[in-house]
């Protein structure tokens, strides 16, 4: 077993035509398994899922709980700060609501973040410390050692 994964994040959402039009506006395509309750698309190395709301509540067993945004944070890395801006650009001009244009920022990278139409929160990010894979994945190095 390998505990140290993600396989799919599922974000419930209230409008799922809506959703699913707001996704295609950034390019993603939906995986043929999804259904109308549940939208699935491929990603690097894992599935984003959406699905509606109130029936995400009742998966989980709490029927009738208003399930919350915004107490996390669903981040994609760029190779540039220029990919940044186009990206962002693209969110802004599909519905996104902006909450932070991209910057420099303290940690020595450029970012911003903006929701998607149910308040799902997304950073959008340049890290110099963090090389991309070619496809974009993310894989952490080891820090270097000083040598002693």
């Amino acid at each position: 077993m390998t505990p140290q994964r993600v396989t799919l994040i599922t974000l419930g959402v209230d409008d799922m035509a809506r959703a699913r039009a707001f996704y295609a506006a950034l390019g993603w395509q939906m995986h043929p398994s999804s259904q109308d309750e549940m939208t699935v698309y491929q990603a690097n190395g894992f599935a984003l899922g959406l699905f509606g709301r109130e029936t995400l509540a009742e998966d989980q067993a709490r029927p009738g709980t208003p399930l919350g945004t915004g107490a996390m944070t669903l981040a994609q890395n760029f190779l540039s700060e220029a990919e940044v801006d186009e990206a962002f650009a693209l969110a802004e001009a599909a519905g996104a609501t902006v909450l932070k244009r991209p910057e420099k920022v303290f940690w020595g990278g450029y970012s911003g973040y903006y929701a998607d139409p149910d308040g799902h929160v997304w950073e959008l990010a340049y890290n110099p410390f963090w090389p991309l894979d070619a496809d974009g994945s993310l894989t952490l190095q080891e820090p270097e050692k000083d040598p002693e």
